[in-house]
């Protein structure tokens, strides 16, 4: 199982309407200059994709506004939560996650429960939970977020639409998918109201829902939209704007899906021109270009071609976000999925098991991209006749896709599958019949 991303956010993953960005404040007349000039400087550090360089700036800005407003004054928080960002985009969960709890104190104390800028920051929180695989817990800070905006702002406001398009993102990923289509469309309808049909907002919404129905295998009602998307952003953002350059990619990535080589390529490949010419070709949003592209070239045996775009994408990524990042992992993963097709198993194992060990790590044992590690690792021995290395790995595979996504999500479906087959060429039949009927009866659920 291969891993690109077909995201309008880019490498992130984030199909959400702008959870976080980069904001500037300023915490007291003396040091006034030097704060904003590093919060410049972080801006700009983060646009171009050095993160770690952007993270010693962003620290600096902290230390300053603590030393002069103190520990709990609101305009740290401003402070924390940019550093709190660049963990985030660099998988440093662990390191994100207490600054932007301190940011909710914070603000929670200065402007009330029901402040919503306390809702933004609830928003960060839940994002930041669904980043690291934690449903259960971010769905309760969405809902909250949703009802803070919903009665200070009123149900249409466009700050409403943000919540129920990423409450809608949730339920997407845990294949939830009848939960998510109303609030896709709320949001979308609140947006189209807000702001007309053809503003960049709307655009992200219509490329949401156009996911979720390519998730479902409705591809006659994702590719309108996701036409419609990329005529929005052409017009309103130009024609070589980064995310004219995902819009495309996503349009490509459902033209895979269907099988569809001819069409997805070229966009793949423009879209890949677009990001170099608008961020250079060392930038991360290139690295998921390059992994797209190598992709759809991998999926139809074209491995030499794809080879190349592997490895330069994780190249680039070790160098720009750190070689323990999550999306080193995906890559470090597709790279061996292209090694074990060609039947190199000793090049193949040693990535499969570096991106298990960096998901485990980064995102917790119990993430759903683990599982993916997993089941992968434990298809390549399969493949090689080690059946008693593959059993164990595919069976936490099972466990931890019910635990994550729910018992009757499509990733479990396919992981009893893998683990049913494995039963069968064991000859164990009576322990494999009852998986593969089950594996049918999850992927029969009408979503």
């Amino acid at each position: 199982m291969r891993v690109t991303h077909q995201s309008k956010w880019g490498m992130l993953g984030a199909m959400a309407l702008a959870v976080a960005s980069l904001i500037s404040a300023k915490p007291a007349r003396a040091q006034a200059v030097q704060w904003q000039t590093l919060n410049d400087e972080v801006t700009a550090l983060s646009g171009a994709g050095k993160y770690d360089q952007a993270v010693v700036v962003a620290t600096k800005a902290l230390a300053i506004a603590e030393k002069a407003l103190g520990p709990d004054h609101p305009d740290v928080d401003t402070s924390l939560n940019n550093l709190a960002l660049l963990y985030s985009m660099q998988g440093q969960y662990a390191a994100a996650e207490p600054l932007y709890k301190r940011s909710l104190a914070i603000r929670e104390r200065a402007l009330g429960k029901d402040h919503p800028d306390v809702a933004t920051t609830l928003n960060i929180l839940a994002g930041h939970a669904k980043a690291q695989g934690q449903y259960a817990a971010a769905e309760p800070l969405y809902k909250r977020a949703l009802e803070i905006r919903e009665t200070v702002l009123g149900p249409d406001h466009a700050n409403v639409a943000t919540i129920l398009n990423n409450l809608a993102e949730l339920y997407r990923t845990q294949g939830q998918y009848a939960a998510a289509e109303p609030l896709y469309k709320r949001s979308l309808a609140i947006l189209e109201k807000a702001y007309g049909p053809d503003h960049p907002s709307v655009a992200t919404s219509l490329n949401n829902l156009a996911l979720l129905y390519a998730a479902q295998g409705q591809y006659a009602a994702a590719e309108p939209l996701y036409k419609r998307v990329i005529a929005t952003d052409e017009k309103t953002l130009g024609p070589d704007h980064p995310d004219v350059a995902r819009s495309l990619s996503n349009l490509a990535g459902l033209y895979r899906a269907q099988d569809q080589h001819a069409a997805a390529v070229p966009l793949y490949q423009r879209s890949l021109s677009i990001m170099e010419g608008a961020l250079g070709k060392d930038h991360p949003d290139v690295a998921v270009a390059l992994n797209n592209l190598a992709g759809v070239y991998d999926a139809h045996g074209q491995h030499a071609a794809a080879e190349p775009l592997y490895q330069r994408a994780l190249a680039i990524l070790e160098k720009a976000v750190g070689k323990d990042h999550p999306e080193v992992a995906t890559t470090l993963n597709n790279l061996a999925s292209l090694y074990a097709a060609q039947g190199q198993s000793a090049a193949a194992e040693p990535l499969y098991k570096r991106s298990l060990a960096i998901r485990e790590k980064a995102l917790g044992k119990d993430h759903p991209d683990v599982a993916q590690s997993l089941n992968n690792l434990a298809g390549l021995y399969k493949a090689q006749g080690q059946y008693v290395a593959a059993e164990p790995l595919y069976t936490r595979a099972v466990a931890i896709a019910e635990k994550a996504l729910g018992p009757n999500h499509p990733h479990v479906a396919t992981a009893i599958s893998n683990l049913a087959d494995l039963y069968r060429k064991t000859d164990r039949l009576k322990e494999a019949e009852p998986l593969e009927a089950r594996a049918k009866a999850i992927r029969d659920i009408k979503r």
